[in-house]
């Protein structure tokens, strides 16, 4: 099995040129990314750096101000729309691609089947989101199959609840609440995005969205998916139609707002097709977690509320690192599928002010992410060069985060992909070492078959608080196929450790080690070289630098 090491990116800001962004700007203004800036150079850059996925967010046309009008594209009610941009997961076509990526407005199915084509040739995985379980207000396609029909044109719009129906409906009530909704009239209402069962969204709801209606009645819960709902067919001809082009992945954006009976009709008719396409769920709840994993048949979910939020914790201060082997003895079945990350479009930035404010604070968490099991490890595209996410854009704010709602160009990825190049020639030294690093541990969770195929032991039982080793800001685990081995050591303090690991009798056994008085061991992060004897229940000594891992290969 191959380990799979994905770098996200937010296809409208990655290569966007723009150095002098406006709050709430334009366009014309601001600037915005292309799909066609993904050179067959710059795809073999990222690979290099590590990676063997890359999740290009925000392709599918979205809700936008942008005036596309020549083009046959109108846009969007100013209400209906957060930020001048728009955010990715307000669809208003399920069909088609965002005009605003394209170089080429009328050929930008063309630009996208172009980038599946360069980013398979550069021998990597394509990524893209599909969004279920809402579209956005003024949705539309105008790019439909033959014989296939528009969501909600054979709705009856008189019932609050049909199964036959891909909308809920307020009969009788036009859509009111604390939005002002300017020249947009909705009526009857629908039910918004984030299951706001009235006609009355707050300003803190996703209001530029409509709730699709799976066969769930929202009075009772009831759930009547026999006959096959008309939403479920519809929406599984749209993982068809992206399927056939080429994507190698969809990421389910809220998988678990979605009956897991669609996602077991859905993805069993997709495979059906296309085999080898793989389903990642963004889902926060760890009771569902089996359920979608078991008949759902998602390969893998977002390790949100375990790994990453325990990591935080760490890093900021607030949690011991013996929080990581609860954390992982917690997930039971399900570790082996889920998805590990410090960064995505939806979290807060290491480097912001509102998290660690140094990147290398999170060294230790990332190598913890990447080296501790087999499942997929994602970088957020300028997490590797310290992106602060502190400019204020627009709509977004000043929050730590990146916007997602904004024509914008983050100063990090702008100075990256500099006149058409991915080099490093504008980057200062701290971002050219951060970068470095993320390389190296990116492509060590890659190439080292003891991450991919082998087996897990963690040292931290018979680790306990010593002079050369604090369990509460050191972490050790072992990884081994049985041929080669790894002893890694995350240190979250800021000193540098001297450091003993006990390796324990047990661990020789379970992973078939071989006592030896004199083990030649490597250290990959630094390719610095030990000479240690390797016995049971004896120790290992090197040192950990401060916000960093010590990763010894035999």
């Amino acid at each position: 099995m191959k380990k799979k090491t994905i770098y996200q990116v937010f296809t409208r800001l990655f290569c966007n040129p723009a150095c002098n962004c406006s709050p709430n700007g334009s366009i014309a203004e601001n600037g915005c990314g292309k799909m066609n800036a993904f050179t067959a150079g710059i795809l073999d850059r990222i690979k290099d750096n590590g990676y063997t996925d890359i999740w290009f967010t925000g392709l599918i046309a979205h809700a936008s101000q942008t005036d596309y009008s020549k083009y046959g594209i109108s846009p969007s009610k100013q209400a209906t729309v957060k930020g001048t941009a728009g955010s990715p997961y307000a669809i208003r076509d399920y069909y088609d691609i965002d005009p605003d990526l394209a170089v080429s407005v009328p050929e930008r199915m063309q630009e996208f089947q172009s980038l599946v084509n360069r980013v398979h040739d550069a021998g990597l995985h394509f990524i893209m989101d599909f969004v279920p379980n809402h579209v956005a207000r003024q949705y539309h396609s105008s790019h439909l199959p033959d014989g296939t029909h528009d969501l909600g044109e054979n709705d009856d719009e008189n019932c609050e609840f049909s199964p036959s129906n891909n909308f809920y409906y307020f009969p009788g009530q036009a859509l009111a609440g604390e939005i002002d909704w300017l020249d947009y009239r909705e009526f009857p209402a629908r039910a918004t995005g984030n299951d706001r069962f009235n006609a009355y969204p707050g300003k803190c709801d996703w209001y530029e969205t409509v709730k699709l209606n799976y066969g769930i009645d929202w009075h009772d819960g009831s759930r009547h998916f026999d006959p096959i709902p008309d939403t479920w067919t519809k929406m599984t001809d749209i993982l068809l139609f992206w399927a056939s082009k080429g994507v190698d992945a969809f990421r389910c954006d809220m998988a678990e707002m979605v009956p897991v009976e669609f996602w077991h009709y859905a993805i069993g008719k997709v495979r059906s097709k296309f085999r080898k396409v793989e389903f990642i769920a963004e889902i926060y709840n760890p009771g569902s977690y089996s359920s979608y994993i078991n008949y759902g048949g998602f390969d893998w979910l977002y390790d949100k509320v375990g790994l990453y939020d325990t990591l935080r914790a760490i890093v900021e201060g607030r949690e011991s690192a013996t929080a990581i082997t609860r954390c992982w003895q917690a997930s039971g079945n399900n570790g082996p599928h889920m998805l590990h990350f410090m960064e995505n479009h939806d979290e807060q930035r290491i480097s912001s002010d509102h998290f660690a404010k140094d990147p290398r604070k999170a060294i230790p968490a990332m190598a913890v992410s990447a080296l501790m099991d087999a499942c997929p490890v994602m970088v957020y595209a300028g997490q590797e060069l310290g992106e602060r996410g502190m400019d204020e854009e627009g709509f977004s704010g000043l929050d730590g985060r990146t916007t997602i709602f904004d024509y914008w160009s983050p100063s990090s990825l702008r100075r990256q992909y500099n006149n058409g190049l991915f080099n490093d020639e504008l980057l200062d030294n701290s971002e050219k070492s951060l970068k470095s690093l993320y390389s190296r541990l990116m492509n060590i969770a890659r190439r080292e078959k003891c991450v991919s195929n082998g087996k897990f032991f963690d040292l931290m039982y018979v680790n306990p608080a010593s002079a050369s080793f604090n369990p509460h800001v050191q972490y050790a685990f072992l990884r081994s196929d049985g041929k080669n081995t790894m002893l890694v050591t995350a240190n979250f303090s800021d000193h540098d450790l001297p450091t003993s690991v006990m390796i324990p009798r047990h661990a020789f056994d379970y992973l078939g080690l071989n006592p030896t008085e004199s083990c030649r061991m490597t250290d990959l992060m630094t390719k610095r070289n030990y000479a240690t004897p390797l016995l049971p229940d004896s120790t290992v000594r090197f040192n950990v630098p401060a916000h960093s891992a010590t990763i010894l290969k035999w």
